[in-house]
């Protein structure tokens, strides 16, 4: 391992949508990567034909353009250790296989489907392992010629991994330290599938790390059971002086309760899993994403960087370059990390504050056009100076800014009820006469003429500003005053106070 150049990957199931754990992961491995100045590898393992899901693939690639995380090489990208696809590597495992078979690491099984259920009813918590191997139909148990037979007549089989019992497996964890287990507890798993011809993720896995050179293998904590065979299987091979360090990193846990995130939770309390909308071609089903619910990916990376993992710090923003120089693997959490959904609406609210006004109104200038409304970019922008601190995302810009480009066409029952006396109707008469006299109707211009006036008529300001409030906008909220009327204009202004006046009396 030492001198080599720092090779990570992260290798997903084209199976469904990708998990917003797994977008987690991706980011880790990027983290260390760019940290270390090696490779991110971008990998497919669809060695599961069952479990194939059409589109899933051009969906997570287009996750991570999204989210920006860029990849070095792999599947989409191209690179030197191809192909990176794991089925389109049938005949490279096929090799490594033999390898095994040859040394008496592995094995073939011929047990049919119907034998392996009768065993395990016989069988309390049976495991296929060396103290039952002897009892199964298979290259250990049966005469040779046997084998021969089968394998000459095309009869299905597996091959599986023959796990000595009484060793001790250490495992070294960067996260968790050193892990033993015992090699008894390990039963002899499928590696190799003659019905079509594809190896498993735990044979797979091991001959693409590698011979992609992996120097590291960062995944989520559900694989750190299958760490110990996959150590014993680069010992299989002699490759023990090349083995990749592992990292287990914490689960994603529920936001309340126990057990791990799932998408029930995200269904339950209204926030996604998924980074993009996915839409299921089985069953029609439509999940929500992160990118259509109005994230920001910058705000998405940094809430996924913290869930496990902490700077020691009280900083909690980080653009994607702090995090790589931050970043350490050692000083990820062993414990789950739980998953507060209302954190990242948190963080999405102070992206959208670092964001310039520019840049905002451009991401809402869309919805303001859906609603039919032609104006200049700059009017946008300049509503989006006065209300996108308001806001937790883009899309709520709208109800709350509708004012600035439709009039009215109601007012709210409990402020007309709170706000609009007997009196308002002659003051915002009066009002009117003000702001026509009023020749540089800015925020200033308006402000001194109208102020002034109040203090002549002793009218109390808090009268005056709510009634004047409720008949430009038709609701008790907004900016300052004067910066609404300054927008609207004062011929528009004017139409607003008449119309109030006429329907509120």
């Amino acid at each position: 391992m030492a001198g080599r150049k720092v090779r990570v990957r992260f290798a997903p199931s084209p199976t469904g949508p990708l998990h917003i754990g797994g977008v987690r992961t991706a980011l880790f491995n990027y983290l260390f990567a760019r940290q270390h100045h090696g490779a991110l590898v971008f990998r497919i393992e669809d060695t599961d034909t069952h479990r194939f899901v059409p589109g899933a693939e051009e969906y997570i690639l287009e996750s991570f353009k999204w989210l920006g995380i860029h990849f070095d090489e792999g599947v989409g990208f191209g690179g030197q250790f191809g192909p990176y696809r794991q089925s389109e590597r049938r005949e490279i495992y096929k090799k490594y296989v033999q390898i095994l078979l040859d040394k008496g690491k592995a094995y073939y099984a011929f047990d049919t489907p119907e034998e392996l259920e009768e065993k395990r009813k016989e069988i309390k918590n049976f495991q296929y392992d060396s103290h039952t191997r002897m009892q199964m139909r298979n290259s250990l148990s049966l005469p040779e010629d046997e084998v021969q037979r089968l394998l000459a007549a095309g009869t299905e089989y597996t091959v599986r991994f023959k796990v000595e019992p009484g060793q001790d497996v250490h495992v070294e964890d960067m996260i968790r330290g050193e892990v033993c287990v015992k090699s008894d507890i390990i039963d002899d798993k499928v590696l190799y599938k003659s019905s079509d011809e594809l190896p498993t993720y735990h044979l797979a896995n091991i001959v693409d790390d590698h011979l992609m050179e992996i120097t590291h293998v960062i995944r989520g904590e559900e694989w750190l059971p299958s760490a110990p065979l996959h150590v014993l299987l680069y010992r299989a091979f002699g490759w023990e002086d090349e083995m990749p360090r592992f990292a287990h990193l914490p689960l994603l846990l529920k936001p309340e309760g126990k057990g791990k995130l799932s998408k029930r939770d995200g269904d339950r309390l209204g926030f996604p899993v998924f980074p993009l909308e996915w839409h299921d071609p089985k069953t029609g089903e439509v999940s929500s994403g992160y990118r259509e619910s109005g994230y920001f990916p910058e705000a998405v990376i940094n809430f996924l960087a913290l869930l496990g993992w902490n700077p020691g710090t009280e900083q909690e923003l980080f653009s994607l370059d702090e995090l790589v120089k931050l970043f350490d693997i050692g000083k990820c959490s062993k414990s789950g990390a739980r998953f507060d959904y209302k954190k990242a609406v948190w963080f999405n609210h102070e992206y959208m504050l670092r964001k310039s006004d520019e840049e905002v109104s451009k991401l809402f200038a869309p919805i303001v056009a859906e609603h039919g409304i032609k104006t200049t970019p700059d009017r946008i922008e300049d509503v989006v100076r006065m209300m996108k601190d308001r806001v937790d995302f883009v899309k709520e810009l709208w109800p709350l800014c509708a004012f600035f480009f439709v009039a009215p066409s109601e007012y709210d029952a409990k402020t007309v009820k709170k706000r609009w006396k007997d009196y308002s109707a002659q003051q915002m008469t009066e009002l009117i006469d003000v702001l026509n006299g009023i020749e540089d109707f800015s925020v200033k211009g308006q402000e001194d003429t109208v102020m002034k006036w109040i203090n002549e008529k002793q009218y109390k300001l808090g009268d005056v500003m709510n009634a004047f409030r409720l008949a430009l906008v038709g609701i008790g909220k907004g900016p300052g005053m004067f910066d609404i009327s300054a927008f609207l204009g004062k011929g528009e202004c004017l139409r607003r106070l008449h119309r109030a006046i006429e329907i509120l009396k």
